[in-house]
C-alpha cells in the first residue's frame, strides 16, 4: 500500500472520529439530561402529594377543640405560597428559581413540624383514626421525597459529571449543556429534616 494512500486513510480515519465525537457527546448529554428532568419531575410529584394532603389535615385537626389555629393558618398559607413560584420541569436549571421554591418547602415543612408537634397535647384528636390515617400518609410521603431528592441529586451527578468530562466538555456549552444545581439541603436545614410525626402512646 502506498504511503500516500495510508496518509490520506489515517487523516480520513481522524476526521471521522473528530465528526462522529460531538453527536456522541450529544447523544449521551441528552440521555442523562432527560434523567435529571425525570428525577426532578418525582421530587415534585411528591411534593404536589404532600401539599394534597394538607387540606384534609387541617380539616381534621380543626375538629379538636381549642386547637392552636395561628399554626393552622401558616400551614395554610405555606401552601398558598407554594401555588405562587412558579416551577417547571426545567426549575432545576436555574438556581434562583430552585431557591425560591425549596425555600417555600422549608416553610410548608416548618410548619408541618409545629403542627406535629402540637398535636400531642389533644389526645382525642391522635385517637381518631382519620387523623391516625393522615400521619401514616405524611410519614409515607416524608420518606418518599428524601428518596426523591437522593435519586435526583444522584442524577444531577451524572449529568454535571458527564458536561466536564472529555471530550462532552469540549461540546457541551456549544450545544447547550450547562451543569445544574444539586438540591443542596444544608443551604435551607430545615428541608432535610422531615417534620416530626411521634404523637406519643395514646
Amino acid at each position: 500500500m502506498k504511503k500516500s494512500t495510508i496518509v490520506v486513510m489515517a487523516i480520513l480515519a481522524v476526521a471521522s472520529v473528530l465528526i462522529l465525537l460531538p453527536f456522541m457527546s450529544y447523544n449521551g448529554l441528552v440521555e442523562k439530561q432527560e434523567n435529571v428532568k425525570e428525577k426532578w419531575g418525582q421530587v415534585m410529584n411528591v411534593y404536589q402529594r404532600r401539599a394534597d394532603l394538607i387540606p384534609n389535615l387541617v380539616s381534621t385537626v380543626k375538629g379538636a377543640a381549642n386547637f392552636e389555629s395561628e399554626t393552622l393558618t401558616e400551614i395554610a398559607e405555606a401552601r398558598a405560597q407554594l401555588g405562587q413560584v412558579k416551577i417547571s420541569e426545567n426549575t432545576f436549571k436555574d438556581p434562583e428559581a430552585l431557591e425560591a421554591y425549596l425555600k417555600n418547602q422549608d416553610r410548608l415543612s416548618g410548619a408541618l413540624g409545629r403542627l406535629m408537634m402540637q398535636t400531642e397535647n389533644y389526645p382525642e384528636l391522635r385517637a381518631t383514626q382519620g387523623f391516625r390515617d393522615l400521619q401514616a400518609q405524611l410519614e409515607g410521603t416524608e420518606n418518599r421525597i428524601a428518596v426523591e431528592r437522593k435519586r435526583y441529586n444522584e442524577a444531577v451527578k451524572a449529568y454535571n459529571t458527564a458536561v466536564r468530562k472529555l471530550p462532552a466538555a469540549l461540546f457541551a456549552g456549544l450545544l447547550g449543556f450547562e451543569k445544574v444545581p444539586y438540591y443542596e439541603g444544608e443551604k435551607n436545614m430545615n428541608i432535610e429534616r422531615a417534620p416530626t410525626v411521634d404523637f406519643g402512646k395514646n
